[in-house]
C-alpha cells in the first residue's frame, strides 16, 4: 500500500469514527435543548421568579462554611465584601485555615477583628488537605457542642465569590422546603482573555439549560461546591453515615458527589434561578482562571473527579431511574467526547493532505460512503443549532457582544478540553496506583467593586 492509499485509509476511518461519535454527543445535547424548550414554552405565562415573590422564611438561621487554603490575596476583599453586602443579617461565616499558612490566617483574623459573625478555625493537620477535608473541620466546629438549634442550614462559598445580597433571603426561604439549594454560578470575564470568557459561555448553557432539565426531570442535582445550601439535618444525617464526616475527604469533587448522595438517599434538591428587585440574576460570581494552563489545571480535576475517580465512587443510580442514569452518563461523557474530537481534528488535515496528494497525482479521490455523507451533513447542522444556543445563552447573561465571541471560542474550549482530559487520564492512572488526592488549587482574584 503506496503512502496515498494509507493517507486515505486513516482519513476516511478517522472521520468515520469522529462522524458518528459527534453524532451520538450532537443528538444528545439537542434532546436536552428540545427538552429546555418545551419546559420554557409551558411556562411561558408563568410570572418569573423573584426575591419579592419567596415566601417568608421559617426560623433558624444560616452559617456559611469557607475552605481557604493559601487564599491571603483574595480572601479579606471577600468577606469584606459579604459582611457589607450580608448587613444586619443574622449569620455565622466560619472560615477554615491551615496552620502553615500563616498569611490567610492573618487575612481572616483582621476582618473577624471587627465583625463577630466572622470566625477563624485553624485546622490541625498542615495543607493542603482536600476542600472536602477543610469542609470537614468546619463542621466539627461547628457541632463541637451539637449542631446549634438555630442554625438550619449551611451555605458553602469559595475564597473568591462575590456573592449577592439576596443570597441568604433565597437559602433561608427555599431550605424550609428541600434538603439543598443551589444558585447559578456566573463566572466573571477578564478583559481580553478568551480563556476567562470560555468559562462564562459554558456556565450560560450548563445553568440555564441543563441543570434545569435536570431537575426538571427529577434527576439528581449535583452542587456546584460554592453558591449552595445544605440543611443541617440533611448534613447530620449524612454525618452520622459516615463517622461524623459529611464531606468524603477522598474526593477530587465534593460537591458533585454531595449532591447526588442527597438525591440517592430522597432528598430533595432546588436549582434557584431568580431575580432582585433590579432584575439581575440573584448568582455566585467569581473570577475563574484566565490562562490555559491553570484552566487545563482546574478542568483536569474536574474531569478526574467526576468523569474518572466519580465513576468508580459513585456508580450509578436505581435500576428503573433512566432520567438520572442518563445525566451520569453525560456526566461521565468527557473523556470519550475529546477522544472523538481529537479523531476529528485529526481526520480535517488528513483529508486535506488526501485531497491535495490526489490533485498533484491527477487522480480522482475517494467518494464519501453515502451514510458518512449524510452523517457530516447531520453534523454540520447540529453544530450550528449548538453554537446558536451558546452565542443566543451567553448574549442573554453577558451582552450581545459576548455573545457573538462565544462562537469562535468555542475553539479554545475545545482546546482546553482535550489537555485537560488528557491530563486527567495520567492523573487518574496515578490515583489507581495509590496516589493520595490533594488540593490542587489555582491563584485566584477579587475583583475591585463599585463603592
Amino acid at each position: 500500500m503506496g503512502w496515498q492509499q494509507t493517507i486515505d485509509l486513516i482519513a476516511g476511518e478517522a472521520m468515520l469514527f469522529a462522524a458518528i461519535g459527534l453524532l451520538v454527543g450532537g443528538l444528545d445535547d439537542l434532546a436536552v435543548d428540545l427538552l429546555w424548550w418545551f419546559h420554557r414554552v409551558r411556562d411561558r405565562k408563568r410570572p418569573a421568579m423573584t426575591v419579592a415573590a419567596l415566601p417568608p422564611p421559617g426560623p433558624g438561621r444560616l452559617a456559611v462554611f469557607i475552605p481557604a487554603w493559601d487564599e491571603s490575596a483574595v480572601i479579606g476583599a471577600m468577606l469584606a465584601t459579604a459582611l457589607d453586602r450580608w448587613r444586619g443579617v443574622d449569620l455565622t461565616i466560619l472560615v477554615g485555615t491551615y496552620p502553615n499558612d500563616p498569611a490567610t490566617i492573618a487575612a481572616v483574623r483582621r476582618v473577624a477583628a471587627g465583625d463577630a459573625r466572622v470566625r477563624l478555625v485553624v485546622g490541625a493537620r498542615p495543607g493542603p488537605t482536600t476542600k472536602a477535608d477543610c469542609l470537614n473541620t468546619l463542621w466539627s466546629t461547628l457541632t463541637a457542642d451539637g449542631t446549634p438549634p438555630t442554625v438550619k442550614a449551611v451555605a458553602i462559598h469559595d475564597a473568591e465569590d462575590v456573592v449577592h445580597p439576596d443570597e441568604p433571603a433565597v437559602f433561608s426561604a427555599l431550605i424550609d422546603r428541600a434538603d439543598v439549594v443551589q444558585l447559578p454560578v456566573m463566572p466573571l470575564i477578564h478583559r481580553g482573555s478568551w480563556t476567562s470568557a470560555t468559562y462564562a459561555d459554558e456556565f450560560a448553557q450548563a445553568h440555564a439549560t441543563q441543570m434545569v432539565v435536570r431537575t426538571a426531570l427529577g434527576a439528581g442535582m449535583p452542587l456546584a461546591g460554592t453558591g449552595c445550601a445544605i440543611a443541617t439535618t440533611t448534613l447530620a444525617r449524612l454525618a452520622a453515615e459516615r463517622g461524623g464526616a459529611p464531606f468524603d475527604p477522598d474526593s477530587l469533587v465534593e460537591d458533585y458527589e454531595l449532591g447526588l448522595r442527597i438525591a440517592a438517599t430522597g432528598g430533595r434538591g432546588v436549582f434557584a434561578r431568580l431575580t432582585d428587585a433590579a432584575g439581575e440574576p440573584v448568582a455566585v460570581r467569581a473570577y475563574f482562571p484566565a490562562t490555559v494552563g491553570a484552566a487545563v489545571r482546574q478542568k483536569t480535576r474536574w474531569i478526574t473527579g467526576i468523569a474518572l475517580a466519580g465513576w468508580d465512587r459513585t456508580g450509578w443510580s436505581r435500576p428503573l431511574a433512566i432520567i438520572d442514569h442518563w445525566f451520569r452518563a453525560r456526566d461521565r461523557r468527557t473523556p470519550l467526547a475529546m477522544i472523538v474530537l481529537a479523531a476529528a481534528w485529526l481526520a480535517v488535515p488528513l483529508w486535506l493532505a488526501s485531497a491535495t496528494g490526489h490533485y498533484w497525482r491527477g487522480t480522482p479521490a475517494p467518494p464519501l460512503a453515502p451514510a458518512l455523507a449524510t452523517m457530516l451533513a447531520i453534523n454540520a447542522g447540529l453544530l450550528a443549532w449548538r453554537l446558536a444556543m451558546r452565542g443566543w445563552l451567553t448574549g442573554r447573561l453577558y451582552g450581545w457582544r459576548h455573545g457573538v465571541m462565544a462562537v469562535p471560542r468555542v475553539l479554545v474550549s475545545n482546546l482546553i478540553a482535550v489537555l485537560a482530559a488528557a491530563r486527567a487520564l495520567i492523573r487518574y492512572a496515578g490515583m489507581l496506583r495509590g496516589n493520595p488526592p490533594a488540593w490542587e488549587k489555582t491563584a485566584h482574584e477579587f475583583p475591585v467593586l463599585a463603592p
